[in-house]
C-alpha cells in the first residue's frame, strides 16, 4: 500500500458521502492498492501531513468558514487547494466568471441587507441566497409584488452577506444538469429535479438525481468554466462539478462551480468512484 490518502468528512457524517450504504470510493480505492480513510476535518488527532488530503463531504463549513479555511491552509498536500476553497466558498466568484466571459446566470453580490430591496426590485422575482452556503439552506423565492417589493422583515433568508439571481424557471421542469470534471476531463453528468412546488434540487427537500450521458452542449460549459477558474486561481483543478441551468432564450449557463467539497453522487454515478481514485493515484505518483 503506498502513503493513505485522507479523505475529509465532517463529525455528522464520519463515514463518508455514501450514506445509502455502499462503499464505491474505498473499494476504488483498494483496488489501485491505496489505503484510503475517512477522517474529520476537525478531529485534532488526525495527523494531516500523513499522507495526501482530497476534501469530500465537509458539509458543515458554512457556519465555520474562517476555521475550516485556516485547517485547509495548515494541510502539507490538499487537492484543489485552499486557496480555491477560499475563492470558491463566497458564491461571488459567480461575478467573476461573468467578467471571464462565462455564461452564468446573472448574479448581483449584496453586502447589507438594505441593499437586498433595491437589488430585487431590479431583477423581478428573485432567488436569494447565502453568498457562504450549502445544501441550499436559507434559499428564497421572492416574489416583487404590485407596486413594489414585500417587507423583507423577518423573511427567512438569512444572514448576509447575499447574492440575488432572477428565478430560472425552468429549474422546476428541465432541472440542474452537472457535468463532473476531474483532472481535467469530463467524466460523467448527472440530472437534478426538485420535487414540486420547489427549486432546490437536494434530495433532503425531496429532490431527485439521475444518470444521463455526457452532452457536448454540457461539457463545452463545463470546460469553458473550469478553465476561467484554472486561470483566476493560477493553477491546475484537480476537481470540479459544474452546475448549470437553461435561460428562458435557451442558454445552457452555469448556476454553480463547486470546487471544495461536491458530491460525486456515487449512488446514481458508481463510475465517479473509480475516476476520482485515478485522479488520486496519478496526484500520488506525481
Amino acid at each position: 500500500m503506498s502513503a493513505p490518502v485522507l479523505l475529509a468528512t465532517s463529525s455528522a457524517m464520519p463515514e463518508g458521502e455514501e450514506w445509502t450504504g455502499t462503499s464505491h470510493l474505498p473499494e476504488a480505492f483498494a483496488a489501485r492498492g491505496i489505503d484510503a480513510r475517512w477522517v474529520v476535518w476537525d478531529d485534532p488527532a488526525v495527523d494531516w501531513s500523513a499522507g495526501l488530503v482530497a476534501v469530500r463531504s465537509t458539509w458543515d463549513y458554512e457556519n465555520r468558514l474562517a476555521e475550516f479555511l485556516a485547517w485547509a491552509r495548515s494541510v502539507p498536500r490538499l487537492l484543489n487547494g485552499a486557496d480555491v476553497f477560499a475563492w470558491n466558498t463566497d458564491k461571488a466568484y459567480l461575478t467573476q466568471l461573468v467578467d471571464a466571459g462565462v455564461p452564468v446566470v446573472p448574479t448581483i453580490t449584496v453586502e447589507e441587507e438594505q441593499a437586498l430591496v433595491p437589488a430585487i426590485a431590479g431583477v423581478g422575482r428573485s432567488v436569494v441566497k447565502p453568498r457562504v452556503g450549502a445544501g441550499g439552506r436559507g434559499v428564497v423565492v421572492v416574489d416583487v409584488e404590485p407596486g413594489g417589493v414585500p417587507d423583507l422583515d423577518g423573511a427567512e433568508h438569512g444572514a448576509g452577506p447575499w447574492i440575488v439571481q432572477p428565478l430560472v424557471e425552468s429549474v422546476r421542469t428541465e432541472g440542474e444538469t452537472s457535468v463532473f470534471v476531474l483532472a481535467g476531463e469530463p467524466v460523467s453528468q448527472a440530472q437534478k429535479q426538485p420535487a414540486a412546488g420547489e427549486i432546490r434540487v437536494h434530495e433532503r427537500y425531496g429532490g431527485r438525481t439521475i444518470a444521463v450521458p455526457l452532452t457536448e452542449e454540457a461539457t463545452g460549459l463545463a470546460r469553458i468554466a473550469v478553465a476561467a477558474a484554472e486561470s483566476h486561481v493560477g493553477h491546475r483543478l484537480d476537481y470540479a462539478r459544474v452546475d448549470a441551468m437553461r435561460l428562458a432564450d435557451g442558454t445552457l449557463v452555469v448556476s454553480e462551480l463547486e470546487l471544495t467539497e461536491p458530491g460525486l453522487y456515487l449512488e446514481v454515478l458508481p463510475g465517479n468512484a473509480a475516476a476520482f481514485a485515478a485522479l488520486v493515484a496519478d496526484r500520488l505518483a506525481g
